[in-house]
């Protein structure tokens, strides 16, 4: 079994991340997905959601989720984790004790993705020595389905 986890928000059901990880799983005959879906504050989504953050968390990767594995990828777990996406992925990676293979971080594009402003993949490699895929979504996930 090789793991990889995926970090996603907006982007979690989008075109080009569900093709990056099918493309990862020809690859990898044994790969199996795990979904991060960090709390982001509603402040800072694309669109206006009614919802809390945590309970736009859990909406969000329980509707990625079932689209991925729609989509005929091994998801094996989904988790809403802390706000700050490197926060999430370190708590991830600390708490679980589960050996991934590489990270997936699903942005949207330069100019309007504020992980990206963060320099979030780049970070993840530097700060906490992690091998990252980046896949850049055109738009959120929902405007997309």
């Amino acid at each position: 079994m090789a793991l990889y986890l995926v970090v996603a928000h907006q982007t979690a059901a989008s075109p080009e991340l569900i093709g990056a990880l099918k493309g990862i799983a020809a690859e990898d005959g044994d790969a199996e997905f795990v979904l991060l879906v960090p709390a982001t504050p509603i402040s800072h989504l694309l669109t206006w959601v009614e919802d809390g953050s945590r309970d736009q968390a859990r909406k969000t990767a329980w509707l990625a989720a079932r689209r991925l594995r729609d989509e005929g990828l091994d998801l094996c777990d989904v988790v809403v984790g802390p706000a700050d996406p490197l926060d999430a992925v370190a708590v991830e990676h600390q708490s679980r004790g589960r050996a991934y293979k590489a990270t997936v971080v699903s942005t949207l594009p330069l100019g309007i993705s504020r992980w990206l402003k963060r320099d979030l993949p780049n970070r993840l490699r530097n700060e906490l020595g992690l091998e990252v895929l980046h896949v850049v979504s055109r738009q959120p996930s929902y405007a997309a389905a």
